[in-house]
Formats: structure tokens, sequence, C-alpha cells
């Protein structure tokens, strides 16, 4: 059986972790060595309770099923004053461009529901009634399109999350929303015993690879050969047995 060669870092790693988990069983310590070795940041997507090997991984794979964001069409008014340099979340009428601010009405949302409810040019209809569709956004560079003065109504294309639904300026937004707000980071030894969410396809296949039984007897017999772990690998023997 061909032995597994750790860089001289990852053996003073591997024996730091152990200083620090005198009690880590063989499989635990063998998941901070893959993390380690393959540079793995595992982080749980909370909406669909799933974890995926990292935030990359989790943009490309929403990505590719579409299920990130969606452009979308707003309307700015001319001479907007609904909204100032202090306003920092927004409701937008798609139909008009009407727009009210978080600090320049007593009631935004309330506001919005209202005038979408009335808006002329709403056409939408479900049961022969108006439909109250309105957008909300935080991101500063949609809010700065109200702020400015147009010479004309104008047109643009934002993007809207299909997390959270509201509108960003750019793709980059939404992104930086999703890894801000809509994920949390997880140790790879958490990983297989948790219950709670679901492992990524890809990801779940890449530790099944790993934890075959033949790379783990690889692995603790390279240990064998540190005195360092000597003791360690003793332990897990006995625990085996």
């Amino acid at each position: 059986m061909s032995k597994v060669v750790i860089p001289s870092k990852m053996v003073s790693d591997l024996e730091d972790f152990l200083k620090k988990n005198r009690k880590a069983d063989l499989i635990t310590t063998y998941l901070y060595y893959l993390e380690k070795k393959f540079k793995l940041h595992p982080v749980v997507f909370m909406k669909e309770k799933r974890i995926y090997q990292s935030e990359s991984n989790l943009v490309e794979a929403l990505e590719k099923e579409g299920k990130l964001w969606r452009e979308t069409e707003i309307k700015i008014q001319v001479g907007q004053k609904n909204i100032n340099e202090a306003t920092r979340r927004i409701y937008i009428c798609p139909y008009s461009g009407k727009v009210f601010g978080d600090n320049t009405h007593p009631n935004p949302q309330d506001a919005i529901y209202d005038w979408v409810s009335k808006c002329p040019e709403n056409t939408d209809r479900k049961d022969g009634m108006r439909v109250k569709k309105f957008y909300v956004s935080e991101d500063p560079e949609v809010i700065k399109n109200y702020i400015k003065k147009n010479k004309e109504p104008i047109k643009k294309i934002v993007y809207t999350s299909l997390i959270t639904g509201k509108l960003y300026n750019d793709k980059k937004g939404v992104i930086d929303d999703l890894k801000k707000n809509q994920i949390r980071e997880i140790s790879l030894k958490e990983v297989p015993t948790q219950n709670r969410f679901e492992i990524q396809e890809d990801f779940l296949g890449f530790i099944q690879e790993h934890l075959e039984e033949n790379k783990i007897s690889q692995f603790v017999e390279t240990l064998s050969g540190e005195e360092v772990f000597e003791k360690h690998v003793q332990r897990w023997m006995e625990e085996e047995e």
C-alpha cells in the first residue's frame, strides 16, 4: 500500500490540530486534513438547507440553474423628489416608476400598496383587481438612479435577486448579498455527521470518494511514520478494536 505524502506544513497543521483536540477521533482528524489539503470552505445555503463545497460552487450552481437573478426593467420618473441621499430603502412602482423612500414617507410600504392599486398605468389584473406588484431595493446604486434629476423618464435594466426579491444595480450586488446574508460557513468535519441539511450532489460525491477505507488507511500509515503522531495512531487503533 502506497503512503500518502503529507507536506511539512500540513504535518505542522495536523500537530496543532491534535494539540487543541487531544481526543479527536480518526475520521475527524482525517476530515480536517482533507479540508486543509484541498482548501475547502464548505457553506450552508440557508434557503435550500443545502451544503456546498464553497461560495464559488454555490454561485456557479445557482447561476447554472437560473436561480440567482433575473433581469428587470425599472422606470425612473422626471424630477423624482421622493427620496434623498439619506434614503436606505426604496419601494418602486414597476408601472409608473413612482418611488417611496424609507426616510421620506411615514409608511412607505403602505404607500406603495396604495399607489399600485390605483396606478393608471397598472394594467395587470387578477380577479378583476389591479395586481399590487412592486419592487424593493436597498442597493445604493439603484437608489442613486432615483436621486439624480433626469430630463425625461428613462428605463433601466437592473437585477432582481430570486432569493430575496430585492433589486440590485448589477449582478455583483446580488452575489454580494447572497454571500453576506444567505449562507453560513461550516467545517468539513461537521458535514458528514449533521442531519439538518442536504449535501449538494457533487460535494457528497467528493466526500464519499475520499472517505474510502483504503485512503483512510493510507493516511494512518503515513502518520504512523511520524513520531509526533504515534500516540494518536495507537489510540485510534485501540478505538477500532
